[in-house]
């Protein structure tokens, strides 16, 4: 995607964005449990510090020891809207170093790509709208109401920092939500919701040779997963491919057994445990479909009294969808058609960001960002250095689209 026409503003944020984001990819942020490097902190203080020298009002909250959010307020003095930017400084691990061509953490540009973790997801796009605002502030745009930069800790675990973000208050009032992701600038007004579930099936412990003297949680997990894939097939064919998100999905991941001590060839464990990874469409109620996996688990005790199950769910998020002439949709869109010249493209997240929560505390949110949308979290992670740039100008032209509106 190209900028339609160049011009003085455009060219001094495209260096500084470009410039900002080896910045922020040569600060590792990969959490990591017991390393007491492994968060967030360093790159959340090097923000802040941006932030703060910008002259925007910064806030620095730790949401748990180590891993703080960063929070920017520009306030115009007029009042109107409220529009909220979102862009997470953690990135997930690099993997096996050796497997990548550049340094993981190098931030190397080849080629016209910037590559390096979280380059695509999403520090590019964290770079991107803090030159944005800072870009209006340069050259004293008018606009009315206020912009929130919010910059958590977690989105890639349990997204602890949004979740404080919205507990805090910072959220309360907000009218409108641009979450920064690697979406190839496609106006992105759906993500596919998640659920996420421990399935723990218990046994009676054996030798494998006098396997009638035991019982094989192993066999019932079997059982339970066969009838969960019949399950999926029937919500697939219910709901059909969503025009956005694709299809529902019910995925187990993990299958451990024995959950506790070693596995041995000839001993039958006590217990089973399987994870499942649980992705909905806007059609979807969570409450109903919970419902029937248990109808599932009922069936299966009904056949066999010796099948013992507990389900713990372990994160639960609703669908979103976005309205096309909600006015933060209606913004980015305008933003894309101007800056561009092309039409954009309307389409969905496959999988959840920290911008659920907005939406689940009545925040209308779109999606949007520089970065081929398969890249996050491979080997070689790259974003072109000239997406970061018309993405800027996106996120510049949208704020000032929305803020001066006046569509509520």
């Amino acid at each position: 995607m190209k900028i339609k026409v160049e011009n003085e503003t455009y060219l001094r944020d495209r260096e500084v964005v470009i410039n900002l984001t080896k910045e922020l990819v040569r600060i590792p942020s990969v959490y990591r449990k017991n390393d007491p490097d492994g968060n967030e902190t360093k790159v959340a203080l090097y923000v802040a510090q941006y932030l703060k020298n910008q002259g925007i009002e910064t806030h620095i909250e730790e949401v748990v020891p180590g891993r703080p959010n960063v929070i920017g307020i520009i306030d115009s003095g007029k009042p109107g809207k409220t529009l909220l930017f979102e862009g997470h400084t953690d990135v997930v691990t690099e993997g096996n170093k050796d497997a990548w061509t550049y340094d993981p953490f190098g931030a190397e540009v080849v080629d016209g790509r910037m590559y390096g973790r979280g380059t695509n997801d999403t520090k590019g796009n964290l770079a991107c709208m803090i030159t944005a605002v800072n870009s209006l502030l340069l050259d004293k745009e008018e606009f009315t109401g206020k912009i929130i930069l919010c910059i958590p800790c977690d989105e890639e675990g349990l997204m602890l920092g949004i979740k404080h973000f919205i507990k805090q208050g910072w959220a309360d009032g907000v009218d409108g939500a641009i979450i920064c992701e690697p979406q190839e600038n496609n106006v992105s007004i759906a993500q596919r919701g998640a659920m996420r579930i421990q399935v723990d099936v218990y046994g009676k412990m054996a030798h494998g040779a006098i396997s009638w003297s035991g019982i094989n949680p192993n066999w019932r997990m079997a059982r339970f997963i066969v009838e969960l894939e019949k399950l999926e097939k029937e919500e697939q064919a219910r709901l059909g491919e969503d025009p956005y998100l694709k299809w529902p999905s019910i995925t187990p991941t993990i299958l451990q057994a024995p959950v506790k001590g070693d596995a041995q060839i000839n001993v039958i464990p006590d217990h089973c445990m399987m994870t499942l990874d649980i992705r909905t469409v806007p059609d979807q109620n969570h409450e109903e479909l919970l419902n029937k996996i248990y109808n599932i688990i009922n069936r299966l005790k009904e056949d066999d009294p010796d099948f013992k199950v507990d389900l713990t769910i372990l994160d639960n998020r609703p669908s979103t969808y976005t309205h096309k002439n909600d006015p933060v949709v209606q913004a980015i869109y305008d933003a894309v058609q101007s800056v561009t010249g092309d039409e954009p493209i309307y389409n969905g997240v496959p999988g959840a960001t920290d911008g659920t929560f907005l939406h689940m505390h009545g925040i209308p949110i779109v999606t949007i960002g520089a970065g081929d949308r398969e890249i996050p979290h491979q080997i070689n992670e790259y974003v072109d250095i000239e997406e970061l740039a018309v993405t800027t100008a996106i996120f510049r032209e949208a704020a000032l689209r929305f803020l001066n509106s006046e569509e509520k």
